[in-house]
């Protein structure tokens, strides 16, 4: 009798457990009790604070207020929001039990999560331990991707994986990186909007959407953000208290301190986080809070440090600018491709006093086959691949004609000289093998591989690699390499935007005999970035500024840089060889198994 009192008594006590509200504790709270932070999941392993980053406290407790739906993360990288994250779901296994899911933006990511930040949380923070079940026991609830513990369960989910974001209620939804999400999970639309449904019958549900952002315009995390309460994270001005946000416009590099906009005073890192921040509103919005924050509040890098990064990533190029926005200092970058100064460039060609002026090491080609010609590109490259126009042609001629091909070969086989006579001959090509002439584009690749003349087609989707694959998947055998024409594009419009001779500058020659006249600029410039709205969201594609204006100057661009990707140069080597050339003698004839062997050692594509 006994026994079977006792065993009420503990049934009752976990009902009731079940049953209870939530306790008084908030996020913060909770992980400043009970949160320990693994070795392999921190810096500073260990009993966690939260006033190491001061700034976290009314982040992770907008999920305990209960008019608020929605809470909206757009930071910086490295500020903590995935220690954040973890804190929230810690919570909840232990003191509000309900179904989560975590979404990140590919199911390998998930994956990662679940072993490299969930599993040493469970471990290593003891009110955690045990909650849920060991993996290795039958019926435990416990796997890779889903983990159940009592009065509610965990599941983690990639946004690019449909199945995974099956349908099941949900209370509480984290979007990690929603920025680097698909479009669509598959067919079935908006992987936000897919997940945000599953927590729809709940009136406690919470949202919370978190990321770095990207392109101004297609940026989720913004959208969203601009849609919430907007905060900002503000510190009081040592001198005259005024509250304001850490502005990168306000940082003096050469001392590394930052500037009061109230009052002009200027103070070191050090002097400004010691006051006492606080989160400040843009605007109202009782359901959404969004919270942006940049790497300049972080007490984990010094803004000496984001100072020499931002140099560097100047330096660079666009490319690398725009890394440093998003990562850095968690602001959209504003893309602007269309460059439709074509006077700008005509007016900015020079004279060549040879065929291939000093600095050019590596010669290249892009040829873009139509019905009735060829058009071509052959482009020089230097050092941080600074480049040079050398000629732009047509062969009017069908790709089927012995003769149109041999016009091309007599392209391909010239020697390109340096006014003291020493050459060099084009080193790779990349022929289109798209149209109504495949066959016969691989037929006529495949006999001149030894020479690095290389079948391509073209991917027009984001995301995609410049060089995607390579593949003999075709009747002659012959090797195909797969673009990412987008990738291409947006790489050379980073390059012509580059004003000052150097790394990825562009040169064009005065010579009208060569090619580079208007209507060579206003191929090359006959395409912008577009934004179109697609399944809720918003993603830019590369359309053409006008239907009259032919585009095979961008695109024989495009397969020329293709080219210079798969030699993938060694400049400096280059520069040695051709020091060491004899004068006005070209390179001699190898056998084709040399040749190919050495393609094989640059491509590893053999």
């Amino acid at each position: 009798m006994r026994t079977r009192k006792n065993r009420t008594f503990r049934l009752f006590k976990e009902i009731a457990k079940l049953a209870a509200p939530p306790p008084d504790l908030t996020v913060s709270e909770w992980a400043d009790e009970y949160r320990y932070l693994s070795p392999e999941d921190s810096a500073e392993p260990g009993k966690w604070r939260t006033d190491r980053a001061p700034y976290q406290r009314e982040m992770m407790d907008a999920v305990n207020d209960p008019d608020v739906e929605t809470v909206v993360f757009m930071t910086s990288a490295q500020v903590g929001k995935t220690a954040i994250i973890s804190n929230i779901i810690g919570y909840h296994i232990h003191q509000d039990p309900a179904p989560m899911m975590l979404i990140q933006p590919t199911l390998e990511l998930a994956q990662a999560y679940s072993k490299d930040r969930l599993a040493p949380m469970l471990r290593d923070t003891p009110v955690l331990r045990g909650k849920v079940k060991d993996a290795k026991a039958r019926d435990s609830g416990n796997t890779m991707l889903h983990k159940i513990f009592p009065g509610g369960h965990i599941t983690m989910a990639g946004a690019n994986s449909p199945s995974s974001l099956a349908s099941r209620p949900i209370r509480i939804v984290l979007c990690d990186e929603v920025d680097r999400y698909p479009i669509s999970a598959g067919t079935e639309g908006d992987p936000v909007s897919l997940v945000a449904m599953r927590a729809s019958t709940f009136l406690n549900r919470k949202i919370i959407l978190v990321s770095t952002p990207t392109i101004r315009g297609a940026s989720r995390i913004e959208t969203a953000y601009e849609d919430s309460t907007m905060e900002q994270w503000c510190l009081p001005c040592p001198s005259c208290e005024e509250y304001q946000p850490l502005s990168w416009k306000q940082i003096r590099f050469e001392d590394a301190t930052h500037v009061c906009k109230f009052c002009g005073a200027i103070h070191d890192e050090f002097e400004w986080k010691e006051g006492k921040g606080k989160w400040i509103a843009r605007k109202e919005n009782p359901k959404i809070r969004g919270f942006h924050l940049n790497a300049l509040a972080s007490p984990w890098r010094l803004w000496s440090e984001l100072i020499e990064m931002f140099q560097k990533a100047n330096a660079d190029g666009p490319e690398k600018l725009k890394v440093f926005i998003n990562t850095i200092l968690g602001e959209t970058w504003e893309e602007n491709s269309e460059l439709d100064n074509i006077d700008t460039f005509l007016d900015r060609r020079e004279e060549y006093e040879a065929d291939l002026p000093d600095g050019v090491l590596l010669l290249t080609a892009g040829v873009d086959t139509q019905d009735d010609r060829l058009e071509y590109e052959i482009v020089g490259w230097g050092k941080g691949h600074e480049s040079w126009g050398i000629e732009y042609g047509v062969i009017i001629g069908k790709p089927d004609d012995a003769q149109t091909m041999q016009q091309l070969d007599d392209v391909l086989n010239r020697v390109y000289k340096f006014q003291d006579g020493k050459g060099l001959k084009v080193a790779c090509t990349c022929i289109d093998s798209g149209g109504h002439y495949t066959t016969e584009i691989y037929k006529y690749t495949k006999r001149n591989e030894h020479r690095r003349i290389l079948a391509i087609k073209g991917l027009g989707s984001p995301g995609i690699p410049l060089i995607h694959r390579y593949s003999r998947n075709n009747k002659e055998k012959a090797l195909l390499v797969t673009l990412g024409v987008d990738d291409g594009k947006s790489s050379i419009y980073s390059a012509l935007k580059v004003q000052e001779p150097g790394p990825r500058y562009c040169h064009f020659p005065s010579d009208d005999s060569r090619g580079y006249d208007r209507f060579y600029f206003q191929g090359l410039l006959s395409e912008k970035l577009v934004p179109r709205k697609k399944n809720g969201a918003i993603r830019y594609t590369w359309e053409k500024v006008s239907s009259s204006v032919r585009n095979e100057a961008l695109d024989t661009r495009n397969y020329a840089q293709a080219a210079r990707e798969i030699i993938n140069p060694n400049y400096e080597a280059l520069e040695k060889r051709l020091k060491g050339t004899t004068a006005s003698v070209s390179t001699p004839v190898r056998k084709r198994q040399e040749l190919k062997k050495q393609l094989v050692k640059k491509t590893n594509i053999w």
